[in-house]
């Protein structure tokens, strides 16, 4: 998946101005970052030797007592600390509202992806396990917070340190600062070596964690059955021996990451040792002041740790790749019922509406080659009630799914009112034609809740209203908070036929 993070920038920009906040923040940052080693030069090479300050510090004499070395010391030392303190409010500023921004960015990825997937047909949810889907929306999601928040102004914020710290460098010592860069070939070697297989492991990993979910979630959701079939070892062996798997990937992710940063750290320890010989070497010809060497030297830790950062960047970069690419995996999937051009709404009902439906020669299955209709054709008038017999996996569920458009028949054509149901608008047909299952869904809200979820707004009396009318009205009252009980999971503590009873309620409001 080349280029996955251009079509990440569009659900950053909304974010912009919270962006450039973070760049002024890192300027500041940097800025006093090359500050800080000066306090120390200054001692070293003026204080302690009773040097005259050079002309580009004579701004130092209007500190009260600057005749006094002991009163310069003291404000040299006094300046360090503000320098410290000041560095480390920047620091923290800029990480709360670092951390802010990408966690706005990262919902805002995952409510996009929540809402596609939400609109996808069914046959992709009966395909797809609804743990992995969690994972992707809740935890994959954070690729763009990875991405902008530990790559892009990480990187923003290495090459702005590293052309300030190399100036400041080149003023003290040019020749140290030409052989300071020689570990960059190095790095990039090092990047392009490893960032293939952590990319990779990173990505392994995160599947793992998505089939987890998605195992946990099977499980916990079928806890009747396996409590009746007394299967609750076997699942436990299962989710265990998959946790192995995970744990396992998570250490081969976490091991070329550690291979590749004690990688980079080697690569800059040997230049600073060549730097502190060559350095030395110069100081004791008198070349070089020692004050000046302390300096370069604080500016070369000062140099190689963007040069690191940017190093371990690609580890970061390799997490965002795998997130971003399960991420995009969904967003690209393209639902297989498609709302065609110029589609239009149904009448309002009543009066509009009639009612009638016909199948003409439809043929429908959910693997291709295997049909479950086939050149089906049927027709139910207005008022008519149809009793569809057969045995299990016949098709009645399916047959039935096909008119409110959550399947499209392979062949042939489903008629409302005698209108192609691929000609009427998704959200009208399905305000219209609504199906009760077998097991009917019902979420873990109040009764009434439930009874007007497709009706948000509903008066308390349309709710009894429409109770009434599906025989549940009796049965809710004596509940133990009547239309104000919360429902459990799915609906289980209700009996099958309480639960059709508000289901059709639902559907009738």
């Amino acid at each position: 998946m080349k280029r996955w993070w251009l079509r990440l920038i569009p659900y950053a920009l909304p974010h912009r101005r919270g962006l450039l906040s973070m760049m002024l923040l890192m300027l500041v940052g940097v800025g006093l970052n090359v500050l800080k080693p000066w306090p120390l030069k200054l001692i070293v090479d003026y204080v302690l030797t009773d040097q005259p300050l050079p002309h580009s510090f004579t701004w130092l004499k209007a500190i009260p007592g600057e005749e006094s070395p002991s009163w310069l010391l003291g404000w040299l030392a006094g300046s360090t600390i503000l320098l410290f303190l000041a560095s480390e409010a920047v620091r923290i500023i800029q990480n709360y509202v670092g951390n802010g921004i990408g966690s706005r960015m990262a919902y805002s990825l995952g409510a996009v992806l929540f809402d596609h997937l939400q609109r996808l047909s069914l046959g992709f949810h009966g395909q797809q396990p609804t743990g992995d889907l969690i994972r992707r929306v809740m935890t994959d999601s954070r690729c763009i917070q990875v991405l902008v928040m530990n790559v892009f102004l990480p990187i923003l914020t290495s090459l702005v340190s590293l052309v300030a710290m190399l100036a400041v460098m080149w003023q003290l010592d040019p020749t140290l600062s030409l052989l300071a860069l020689l570990v960059a070939p190095l790095l990039v070697v090092l990047i392009r070596f490893f960032n293939q297989p952590m990319t990779e492991r990173n990505y392994q990993h995160q599947q793992l964690e998505g089939e987890i979910m998605a195992l946990s979630e099977q499980a916990l959701t079928a806890v009747p059955i396996v409590q009746a079939f007394s299967r609750e070892a076997h699942e436990d062996k299962r989710f265990r021996n998959l946790s192995r798997q995970v744990i396992q990937a998570h250490l081969r992710a976490v091991l070329s990451q550690l291979q590749f940063k004690v990688s980079v750290s080697g690569v800059t320890a040997m230049g600073t040792a060549v730097m502190m010989l060559i350095g030395g070497f110069q100081v004791l010809e008198g070349s070089l002041s020692l004050g000046s060497l302390l300096v370069f030297l604080s500016y070369l830790a000062s140099l190689y740790a963007p040069m690191e950062t940017l190093a371990y960047i690609s580890s970061g970069f390799a997490s965002a790749a795998a997130g971003a690419r399960r991420v995009l995996e969904m967003l690209d999937v393209q639902d297989q019922v498609q709302e065609e051009t110029g589609a239009k709404p149904l009448p309002p009902c009543p009066p509009g509406v009639r009612g009638q439906i016909r199948l003409e020669r439809v043929t429908f299955g959910y693997k291709p080659g295997h049909p479950i209709l086939q050149d089906i054709t049927l027709e139910v008038q207005p008022g008519e009630t149809i009793a569809l017999v057969g045995m299990t996996g016949a098709g009645k569920s399916t047959l039935v799914s096909l008119i409110p458009r959550f399947f499209d028949p392979w062949q042939g054509r489903v008629l409302f009112d005698g209108v192609d149901v691929r000609q009427v608008q998704l959200s009208s047909l399905r305000s219209q034609v609504t199906i009760v299952l077998q097991d009917p869904f019902l979420l873990p809200l109040t009764v009434a809740d439930n009874i007007a979820y497709g009706r948000p707004g509903a008066s308390y009396e349309e709710i009894v209203a429409v109770a009434k009318a599906a025989n549940a009205d009796e049965f809710i009252k004596r509940l133990p908070q009547g239309y104000d009980t919360v429902i459990g999971e799915r609906g289980g503590t209700l009996s099958g036929g309480q639960r059709q009873r508000i289901a059709i309620a639902t559907i009738s409001s």
